[in-house]
């Protein structure tokens, strides 16, 4: 096992929770039709996805008539907005980028979302500052699951793959660490967490489920022989 040099963390759904709010801000939407949205239908899009799932296309295909999409968009988009600005940051993360730092490992962000969405909330979080790279979808020309974010974010680190770990919510997510050559913590939200997870190097309930530096010792040759369970 590698030394551990860098911890790459995902943003939505990992540092703060923008993926509660917006499945159920489009669910509400949806039953104000009278319809569903089911999760598995949602997860095509969560962390990145491959897919080109449109949540006002799919609403349509199910009444089988237009709707107004700008006013439903705007109207879905204040209430997702307003319920983020809420939101607090992940329970354990402030506490692995603390123990991270203490130890001299390198911090990044690697999100499939635009730059600006990233960095507002980091600096509003008061954590912009924390993380020597960022790295977002304006980035690449591929998002999650394609490793690209991932490759780049170790470049930008100067750190090899191997000597890296992510911190992911998402399945997509996971596969764009792992193609990279990362490790992988998965850490399952109220969204992901029926998502399959099985090759994932070591997947918690939450980042606040384990001590901070049992979490880096589980992936740094240089404090023992433990390795991830």
């Amino acid at each position: 096992m590698p030394v551990l040099e860098a911890i790459v963390f995902d943003f939505d759904g990992t540092i703060l929770d923008t993926e509660t709010p917006d499945f159920q801000t489009w669910q509400e939407v949806y039953r104000s039709h009278g319809a569903e949205l089911p999760l598995e239908v949602w997860l095509q899009c969560v962390g990145g996805g491959t897919g080109e799932f449109a949540p006002d296309d799919y609403l349509e295909e199910l009444l089988g008539r237009k709707i107004d999409r700008e006013r439903l968009r705007t109207e879905r988009r204040k209430r997702f907005l307003d319920r983020v600005r809420a939101e607090p940051v992940m329970p354990g993360v402030l506490e692995l980028i603390d123990a991270a730092e203490r130890r001299g490992v390198r911090l990044a962000v690697a999100s499939s979302s635009d730059r600006k969405w990233v960095e507002s909330h980091l600096e509003r979080l008061g954590l912009r500052g924390r993380f020597a790279a960022i790295v977002t979808a304006d980035d690449v020309e591929r998002v999650k699951p394609d490793p690209a974010l991932y490759r780049l974010a170790a470049q930008k680190l100067e750190v090899l793959p191997e000597r890296a770990i992510a911190i992911e919510d998402s399945y997509n997510g996971m596969l764009g660490a792992q193609r990279a050559g990362l490790r992988c913590v998965s850490v399952p939200n109220s969204v992901t967490r029926d998502s399959d997870f099985s090759g994932a190097d070591l997947c918690l309930d939450s980042i606040a489920s384990i001590a901070p530096d049992e979490l880096i010792a589980c992936f740094d040759r240089s404090n023992g022989e433990r390795t991830p369970a």
